[in-house]
């Protein structure tokens, strides 16, 4: 019985407002999205953050803007942060990180990379055997695992 009045008055409630009940209830979450961006020499691109802990050093890429879609954010931020357009892109993984949402994908780029962003100190194209060992475990094991040689 409880079930059906509660059922009732969240259908005749205006939508407007079922939003703000569910925005108050439910958790929320930032999304980013991430990239690990080879070039013709099979290198990585790999950027050295100016608000990144430890390093500094891991892959590109940022938070989505409201409305936007995982690829298209992906592409806005390595174009604000590098200059660069990538193809080729297909996703590797999604994962949860407490009340974080990361989406990992894989890219092609060609050019050449550079500082475009205060956010970012250096754009390097690493050797998987030359990515600095001080930057994040996670961020090396799955470059490492997509990138070793077959």
């Amino acid at each position: 019985m409880l079930k059906k009045i509660i059922g009732t008055i969240w259908r005749k409630m205006p939508s407007y407002l079922r939003k703000k009940v569910i925005r108050t209830t439910q958790p929320t979450f930032t999304v980013s999205a991430a990239a690990i961006i080879t070039n013709e020499n099979g290198k990585v691109l790999l950027l050295d953050h100016v608000l990144r802990t430890a390093s500094g050093w891991g892959l590109p890429g940022g938070f989505l803007e409201t409305g936007e879609q995982p690829e298209n954010a992906l592409k806005r931020e390595i174009r604000e942060e590098t200059g660069l357009e990538i193809k080729d892109v297909e996703l590797i993984r999604v994962r949860t990180i407490n009340r974080h949402i990361e989406i990992l994908f894989r890219a092609k780029a060609t050019g050449k990379a550079e500082v475009k962003s205060s956010e970012i100190k250096d754009v390097v194209w690493f050797n998987v055997d030359e990515i600095p060992e001080n930057m994040s475990q996670t961020q090396k094991s799955v470059i490492r695992k997509l990138l070793k040689p077959k």
